[in-house]
């Protein structure tokens, strides 16, 4: 099958009878200023918030995407709380940050104490569904903590495909009595961590069938301008990269042009194949009316590589690793099809306040998330100075590393920080390098502003309770 043909096999998904015309009439027809709004949750698996058409890619097509940020607004300054799925899915679930919940690596059988979001909204008097990939801690995988009525789970890996039908089910069972909630979480593209095992040689399948064979390297995205290693890069991650542990996760290190631009190639690949799975579920939602009424909340777990820095997979606080989709649609919003550059943005600790002010719902007492509605709809608020994502460099699956680091985001500057090894601080303006490739935190011109996010970080972590620890801190 070859890119046209592929291409042709996502307008077919269903999302050609969303014209804009009809869907922005479903979108304004809401019952009254009082009724509480339906909320959709979309969410994919490893997707950079850059890695859409409507945020200027054009080595892809993402028509369901841009259906839905045309009639939202696309947030680009959203940033995970962890680049790493089980961490990052347990704080947008729960409100918290990861080491708040005691969760920093893919380790999957704690009990997580905080209430979730399901169940808050459940007591909001919402009906609740949960539909694909869940990647929460198994031993909170009950109703009596997750609170969803309704629930069509994958534990890490499955068809996407089949989140349709699990969402068509949910609707069945819908009465007009309750404003729903409902999350469709997609896996794809995060079989790209299947890809590039394949790759290397490394027995693997894609867990949401195949793509079509790369093309030529001609054929495929070029490099990124950020393909090299950036200036004294802190020793640990290159560490992590090459530990024979984690070969498995990063099977990279001895590809060549060609490899890494196929890569880039078959990223986008799977990110139209979940666009198409989304698709069809917002063309079923448009023709049964399901859309009035309705927000519509887009964002990914944490972001990718694509060869940036020479990197795949997660984990790192580089824009590709952690930066990612967030765009609300629907009722309320201000100006539909626009782009907010300037708000902060941190999911794991935003989602639930957004998700639970759209439903009049009390925010509960000790969270440090901020609502981003007021954002969505135009409204001055108070937003965020900085915000702050955690990672723990781990070779293994199921393992810590012991090396843990945090990253501070500013509106001009990203901060960061790991627990050991040399060069162990980064920082970029990114207002003028926005590929992080000159570190300036070993320049002396920039030693005050250094210390400015380094008194901002220790803030944080005393505020949090978060027992980070660094030497320079």
């Amino acid at each position: 099958m070859d890119r046209r043909n592929f291409l042709q096999v996502l307008v077919a998904g269903g999302l050609i009878s969303l014209t804009p015309r009809v869907a922005r009439s479903a979108m304004k027809k809401v019952s009254s200023a009082e009724t509480p709004p339906n909320i959709l949750w979309i969410m994919t698996d490893q997707q950079f918030a850059g890695a859409m058409s409507c945020a200027g890619d054009a080595d892809l097509k993402t028509p369901a995407m841009d259906w839905i940020a045309a009639r939202g607004v696309r947030f680009e300054q959203a940033y995970c709380t962890n680049p790493i799925c089980v961490p990052s899915r347990s704080s947008m679930i729960t409100g918290k940050y990861p080491h708040e919940v005691d969760v920093s690596t893919n380790f999957t059988t704690r009990n997580i104490i905080a209430p979730s979001l399901g169940t808050l909204m459940h007591e909001a008097g919402y009906r609740t569904g949960y539909v694909g990939k869940w990647h929460i801690p198994v031993s909170s995988d009950n109703q009596a903590w997750h609170g969803f009525d309704y629930t069509d789970l994958t534990k890490t890996k499955g068809p996407d495909p089949q989140i349709f039908q699990g969402c068509e089910g949910f609707f069945a069972g819908q009465s007009s009595e309750k404003p729903w909630f409902l999350v469709a979480s997609y896996l794809n593209p995060h079989d790209i961590c299947e890809w590039a095992r394949m790759e290397s040689g490394i027995d693997d399948t894609l867990p949401n069938g195949p793509i079509p064979e790369a093309p030529d390297m001609e054929d495929c995205p070029t490099l990124p301008d950020n393909f090299g290693i950036p200036e004294r890069e802190p020793s640990v991650i290159r560490e992590l990269q090459n530990n024979p542990a984690a070969h498995r996760t990063y099977p990279t290190q001895d590809w060549d042009e060609k490899s890494w631009r196929q890569y880039r190639w078959a990223y986008n690949r799977l990110i139209e194949k979940a666009d198409a799975d989304i698709g069809k579920l917002l063309h079923y939602m448009e023709q049964k009316g399901l859309l009035e009424n309705t927000v519509i909340i887009f964002t990914s777990d944490h972001g990718d590589g694509m060869g940036a820095h020479q990197w795949n997979q997660k984990t790192l606080f580089y824009e590709e690793s952690a930066r990612v989709p967030f765009i609300i649609a629907g009722k309320g919003v201000a100006a539909p099809g626009r782009t907010d550059e300037a708000t902060l943005v941190s999911t794991g600790i935003d989602l639930a306040p957004t998700i639970l002010d759209y439903a009049g719902a009390p925010l509960p007492a000790a969270y440090f998330g901020l609502s981003q509605r007021a954002a969505a709809e135009d409204r001055t608020a108070p937003g965020h100075a900085y915000i702050v994502s955690e990672n723990d460099l781990a070779p293994k699956y199921n393992q810590t590393g012991g090396v843990y680091g945090r990253m501070l985001r500013t509106p001009q500057y990203k901060y960061v920080i790991y627990s050991e090894g040399e060069d162990p601080e980064q920082l970029f303006d990114l207002s003028k390098d926005p590929g992080e490739m000159h570190n300036l935190a070993y320049e002396e011109a920039y030693v005050s502003v250094l210390e400015e996010h380094r008194a901002l970080l220790r803030e944080h972590l005393k505020k949090t309770n978060d027992p980070f620890v660094a030497e320079a801190l």
